[in-house]
């Protein structure tokens, strides 16, 4: 059974992110690669939506993904049930990249698929990169999380929030141990974190309703996590 239940679309505005500084890259042609990849779906939307922001064109395309040269990609969309997919994709036509630059990450459609990527990401040993004026919201900030590095610019912006099921039961109306937080809190652990760390970061994300967000600086997220 499905450990996520779909939820209703939140509609954030909730400011605008900062400009973006030396974000533009040659338009080439973009290469759309569409995966039918077998992947569970039914997973919970959640995401922050912000002022879209300046992103490049690359040198190809894959779902959210726009790869930059053979070593870098960088991530400039919400994630959704095809993009492990996409991502995988994305490794075998450019098997050099190391590095995604996260550039305007609103979060994701399926939470479920999300996490996957994250782990596939850690896997490959990838680092995670957000540059200045760069935000990572809500399911996005798992993605940064996954990083073997994580490199955040003083100016990069990330926001998290609690997630909700399609009877409006947010985390905190489950369990503690309950499968729908033991998802996040074993993911944690698998990019890291201690069972403490990952218990004090999952329990602040919580503390700010589904339909609000809590704004945090590359400063603030240090706190929290180890970036290089």
């Amino acid at each position: 059974m499905n450990r996520f239940a779909a939820l209703l679309l939140p509609l954030l505005a909730l400011g605008a992110s900062p400009a973006l500084a030396d974000a533009v890259v040659e338009t080439v042609e973009v290469t759309e690669v569409v995966s039918t990849d077998a992947i569970s779906t039914g997973g919970s939307e959640r995401y922050v939506v912000s002022t879209p922001a300046l992103v490049p064109q690359g040198i190809a395309r894959f779902g959210p993904f726009r790869v930059l040269d053979g070593s870098r990609a960088a991530l400039v969309d919400v994630t959704d049930t095809h993009s492990p997919a996409q991502f995988e994709a994305m490794l075998r036509a450019f098997p050099g990249i190391s590095l995604i630059e996260m550039i305007d990450c609103p979060g994701t459609e399926d939470d479920r698929a999300n996490l996957k990527l994250g782990r596939m990401i850690h896997a490959r040993q990838i680092t995670t990169y957000v540059p200045q004026g760069g935000s990572v919201r809500s399911g996005g900030v798992e993605l940064f999380l996954a990083g073997k590095q994580r490199i955040a610019d003083p100016g990069a912006e990330f926001a998290v929030h609690s997630w909700a099921d399609e009877d409006g039961r947010e985390a905190k109306d489950y369990p503690a141990n309950a499968p729908e937080n033991r998802a996040y809190l074993d993911y944690y652990a698998e990019m890291g974190m201690s069972a403490g760390q990952a218990k004090a970061f999952y329990a602040m994300t919580n503390s700010v309703p589904f339909d609000d967000a809590r704004w945090l600086t590359a400063q603030d997220m240090g706190k929290w996590v180890a970036l290089n």
